[in-house]
């Protein structure tokens, strides 16, 4: 067994996103069939997704995530800078 998902990460979150699709709307965690696909929900754009998934690790040394998301990170961990907070900003 591979280390790791034994599939690629967009196959897994479109996996998620048809499993929510298909439970039962009157149970928790259902998706609704009109909601958008999982990259819309996320606001994810499609060639910035392409970018974060093919060339994450080259993309990203240390936090991933918003520009919201990264300060608030800094402020809690009392950072005085977030490496990588650039390339965040031009994929989030």
């Amino acid at each position: 067994m591979p280390t790791g998902l034994p599939f690629r990460l967009t196959n897994y979150l479109e996996l998620v996103d048809w499993t929510g699709r298909v439970l039962r709307s009157d149970k928790r965690g259902a998706i609704d069939k009109n909601t958008p696909i999982i990259l819309t929900r996320l606001g994810l754009e499609i060639d910035n997704w392409l970018t974060i998934s093919e060339k994450f690790e080259e993309s990203f040394k240390g936090f991933v995530g918003s520009s919201k998301t990264l300060e608030s990170v800094q402020h809690h961990f009392g950072l005085e800078r977030i490496p990588g907070k650039t390339a965040c900003s031009k994929h989030f």
